[in-house]
């Protein structure tokens, strides 16, 4: 099994100038480089952005639904790596609530998963196919209150990966710790992001 290095494309703003910063977490089998093009259609231009790259292009081995065991020490290990990612934009003098997270598939379940144990006043989550990790929810891991961070997290139904069940799961839970969640899921859709959903994130988060 494998642990992730520190690996990371940076771009936007300089971070010694940048008001706020935003993590953007790859899917399975992409790579930072791709994911970071996303910000090409969000056009967000005042931020500092990063994007990780997974060991082997894959945040864990498995899905997102397997049982937690099974996808340990990577996703135990994806997790150190954005709390340290998160630590050291502090310390370079971006305040929490100007940090955001961008996350499609595996990197969306990995975004949710990771504020939601570390849950406080982000500046915002958009989860593109995404839900919380595990066979079964542990919800000693869910503790704190987000203080109304808005998170948008989209789906299609069905999708060949992310089951709408787990989304609306993972909705109340993370609603119950006082996030402002907005849900949209989409009939038929492909498992990719499509214009609207950035339009709808540029619109609830950015």
């Amino acid at each position: 099994m494998y642990t992730h290095q520190k690996d990371i494309i940076t771009a936007g703003v300089p971070i010694a100038d940048a008001k706020k910063a935003i993590i953007f977490i790859h899917g399975r089998g992409a790579s930072a480089a791709d994911i970071l093009s996303l910000n090409d259609h969000l056009q967000i231009d005042d931020a500092a952005l990063f994007a990780p790259q997974a060991t082997h292009h894959s945040w864990y081995p498995y899905s997102f639904l397997a049982p937690v065991m099974e996808n340990q020490p990577a996703l135990d290990s994806a997790l150190a790596l954005l709390k340290n990612m998160v630590a050291e934009l502090k310390n370079a003098g971006i305040p929490q609530e100007k940090i955001y997270f961008v996350g499609f598939s595996q990197g969306a379940c990995l975004a949710l998963e990771y504020i939601t144990r570390n849950a406080g006043k982000y500046g915002g989550a958009v989860a593109f196919t995404g839900g919380l990790i595990g066979k079964e929810l542990n919800m000693q891991n869910y503790k704190g209150d987000f203080k109304k961070t808005p998170v948008l997290i989209t789906t299609g139904d069905p999708d060949p990966h992310v089951p709408v069940s787990r989304v609306e799961v993972s909705e109340g839970i993370m609603k119950k710790m006082n996030a402002n969640v907005t849900v949209k899921i989409y009939p038929s859709r492909l498992h990719t992001i499509s214009k609207t959903e950035i339009e709808l994130a540029k619109k609830l988060v950015f």
